[in-house]
């Protein structure tokens, strides 16, 4: 294993911080890679291309919501026989998660091919932005073997220890993106479908870039058992096993921020548009949580490999310290300059800048802590491999807390869109109690999804 990319050996501080921080700003580049899309057509197509995109990105979230989970079965896979030191290992766990891949992605591809129309009918998609939501899906549902493969190397790349290698890739496929969006929808003309091809066409040649990478600098390609391929049901069961419920808790998110934002919707344009700023804000405020939680995937998953359980243990406890005090930082910031930040969305309506700064004194505030401990937590399950205990605090957080609560408060206890608000920022609480608990449990120190002869031990 090279020292390089071993996340078992030096300072833990010093490890999570050099291998969170490319993903930071992974994580916001990605995020610019969406908003370039919707910049692009607003301001050549208009309101109807703006309407389009912005109706089909919440099934495209939903997705990528798919592609991400799955493959993140595969990264812990590699990244627990990286922490053994078995190659063997590796190779074969890449070689199911790409045949997983392709037979996910096709799956997805017809599945979301047969139901965007009805979904867009059921979201209530204006009339004039109708066919240009559909023509954008059509072409991104087509193109979604790249956002598994694009998705898939970048993942196993983090498992395997290397976070700057997909850093780069989202570079390119950001760049790329730009670029053609303003080809396509400028001067070709191509409108919401040209900003779906620059979309498809930035991921194909990122991920054709990656598989070049990783080969070149030989990378599951050149070890005992190249060229061989047969299949590994134990593997493809382990990849699933993560995999599947990482996939559920993200579509269970998403899915109920999307049902939140229709509750919102029912209280005026204000209110709507208030609460989406406010929901970018957050985004842009969890990110360095986010970074630090997919540090701890990787940096468990191979210590479990290595049989380190203490050094597991002691990755999750510094990591706790660091995700909060990080957090702490960035939620002071964002109550401090809550107007301006609003201000910098373009509205200078003052129900809409007073609703969205209410919507980040509330949603960004102490509850973004305990949702940093939420988020340690789970990523330290799925790098264990047990990523149930993710799903089910994801469907704690969805189902038993921010809908039902938010519903409550805002429609039987009258409390309007406050209620919502207040639904949204108890949602991490009860998650997080399970997490502490998962995590002080001894269980999980006996669970690991390998069998390997080589560095680390079967636990």
């Amino acid at each position: 294993m090279t020292e390089e990319h071993s996340l078992l050996t030096g300072s833990v501080p010093k490890k999570l911080a050099a291998f969170a921080f490319p993903l930071l700003l992974a994580n916001i580049l990605q995020s610019f890679y969406n908003v370039v899309d919707m910049l692009v057509v607003g301001q050549i197509v208009g309101d109807t291309g703006l309407a389009a995109i912005g109706n089909a990105s919440k099934l495209c979230y939903i997705i990528n919501s798919i592609c991400i989970g799955m493959t993140m079965g595969g990264a812990v896979l590699i990244a627990q026989y990286k922490g053994a030191d078995d190659k063997k290992g590796q190779t074969e766990s890449f070689q199911m998660l790409t045949l997983l891949s392709l037979v996910s992605s096709l799956l997805v591809t017809i599945v979301s091919l047969a139901t965007y129309q009805p979904l867009f009918k059921m979201l209530n998609v204006p009339a004039d932005a109708y066919q240009d939501a559909c023509d954008y899906m059509k072409i991104i549902c087509c193109g979604t073997v790249f956002v598994f493969g694009y998705n898939a190397v970048c993942s196993v790349l983090k498992g395997f220890g290397d976070s700057k290698s997909s850093l780069y890739f989202v570079g390119i496929a950001t760049v790329i993106n730009i670029v053609l969006d303003i080809i396509l929808v400028g001067p070709l003309g191509m409108g919401t479908a040209g900003a779906a091809y620059a979309t498809i066409t930035a991921q194909g040649i990122s991920f054709v870039i990656s598989l070049f990478y990783l080969k070149r600098h030989k990378i599951f390609f050149s070890m005992e058992n190249r060229g061989k391929f047969t299949l590994q049901w134990d593997k493809l069961a382990a990849i699933v096993k993560v995999g599947l419920p990482t996939a559920i808790q993200m579509v269970v998110v998403n899915t109920a921020y999307l049902l939140v934002a229709g509750m919102l919707n029912q209280f005026g344009t204000a209110v709507s548009a208030a609460s989406n700023v406010g929901l970018q804000i957050n985004t842009f405020a969890g990110m360095p949580c986010w970074a630090i939680g997919q540090a701890v995937t990787a940096m468990v998953g191979q210590c479990m490999g290595a049989g380190q359980i203490e050094r597991a243990r002691k990755v999750v406890k510094i990591s706790l310290v660091m995700n909060v005090a990080v957090t702490l930082v960035v939620v002071i910031g964002v109550q401090f300059f809550a107007e301006p930040l609003i201000l910098l969305f373009g509205s200078t309506t003052p129900e809409v800048v007073n609703d969205g700064v209410y919507y980040l004194r509330v949603c960004c505030s102490i509850n973004s802590l305990i949702y940093a401990v939420m988020y340690t937590l789970d990523s330290f399950a799925i790098g264990v491999g047990a990523a149930n205990v993710a799903m089910i605090n994801a469907l704690l957080d969805a189902v038993i807390v921010r809908l039902p609560v938010s519903w409550l408060l805002a429609f039987v206890l009258n409390m309007g869109f406050s209620g919502i608000y207040y639904g949204q920022a108890l949602s991490p609480v009860l998650p997080a109690i399970v997490g502490l608990l998962y995590f002080t449990s001894r269980k999980w120190g006996h669970k690991t999804l390998i069998q390997s002869s080589h560095k680390g031990e079967s636990l």
